[in-house]
């Protein structure tokens, strides 16, 4: 409402400046205040998931499409991305879509968005907050449901009980929504399968360069790697990470050694599960940018938008993967 009655108040001014013979083109300020304004607060760049998902908001909050678009780059700190969105209520935006760090920690600077009658949306990670109308809406995937089709694949593939199947895994950022709802479904599935065993839960924060560390670290403290016969890695870059150290400790990735189950279904690690060394890719799909703005349009026309939109993901296997279908992926 804000952005209309500037926009009004604009429109006024220059029809008023225009009688007296004054200069009618706008000048760069009145132009941004006919654009819907956005306020976006990303992560960072820790992954090909991340980039791919600021690629697409940017190219969908354009001014040729009616945008400002102010975005932020927290640098994996949830103090910046807190500091970002008091700066945007400062500016006066038209809306804040901000992709959490983690869940918590949230209650106090939310507050002060809808204070100033700022809506909020979240993308891809959710918040834990007392009060759910401190935002607005939430747009993602279902990551419990993606670490569910993952465990699916582990009981399929070791169906014999008596079987040990010896897990390692490779966990992101801890406290975030991705980490929580990927890591309960795979720890529910341990219980309900008394011959799985979780050798180590390391702690991988979504990097390639930390998950071949804590890999590393971990397969030199071991007397012998052959008892591990899956690694659980919740995003590709992680299981690059695990593959190099796997494969530097002369372990075998695919059928024959090692299963490296992983997430985001990126072009690089389609790749890799083509060629066997990733044996499960379960998309998690960062093209948002589209929902987002279906999002706004909803609200921009008065209505209320639904409060969770989670986009449509599947599941790749070595099998079904040629080099035309990775091409066509966008991502």
């Amino acid at each position: 409402m804000r952005r209309r009655v500037i926009a009004i108040a604009a429109v006024l001014f220059t029809l008023a400046g225009s009688a007296c013979g004054a200069r009618q083109n706008p000048t760069p300020d009145s132009a941004y205040e006919e654009l819907i304004t956005i306020g976006m607060c990303q992560v960072g760049a820790e992954s090909d998931w991340r980039v791919a998902n600021s690629e697409s908001m940017k190219a969908v909050f354009t001014e040729e499409r009616g945008y400002r678009l102010l975005f932020e780059d927290a640098r994996q700190k949830q103090e910046n991305q807190i500091s970002a969105i008091r700066k945007f209520i400062q500016q006066q935006v038209d809306y804040i879509v901000l992709m959490p760090i983690s869940e918590s920690g949230w209650d106090s600077v939310l507050q002060e968005a809808r204070e100033a009658d700022i809506p909020v949306i979240l993308v891809d990670r959710k918040v834990d907050v007392s009060d759910l109308g401190l935002y607005t809406a939430h747009i993602g995937s279902d990551f419990h449901r993606e670490g569910v089709q993952a465990a699916a694949y582990i009981a399929e593939t070791f169906q014999d009980p008596t079987r040990p199947v010896r897990i390692v895994h490779i966990q992101g950022t801890l406290g975030s929504t991705a980490q929580l709802g990927r890591t309960a479904a795979l720890e529910e599935a341990a219980a309900a399968h008394e011959n799985w065993e979780i050798l180590a839960r390391l702690d991988g924060d979504f990097t390639q360069a930390k998950s071949y560390e804590v890999m590393t670290s971990y397969l030199q403290s071991l007397p012998s790697s052959d008892g591990i016969d899956v690694v659980y890695c919740e995003n590709d870059n992680e299981a690059f990470g695990a593959i190099q150290a796997l494969e530097e400790h002369g372990c075998t990735c695919g059928p024959e050694g090692v299963r490296v189950i992983t997430f985001d279904a990126t072009r690089n690690a389609l790749t890799y599960c083509m060629n066997g060394k990733i044996a499960l890719a379960v998309e998690c799909n960062p093209l948002l940018g589209p929902l987002v703005e279906e999002v706004i349009a909803t609200m921009e026309a008065g209505r209320i938008p639904e409060k969770h939109n989670y986009v449509e993901e599947r599941v790749f296997t070595p099998e079904e993967l040629t080099a035309a279908v990775i091409e066509e992926r966008e991502y």
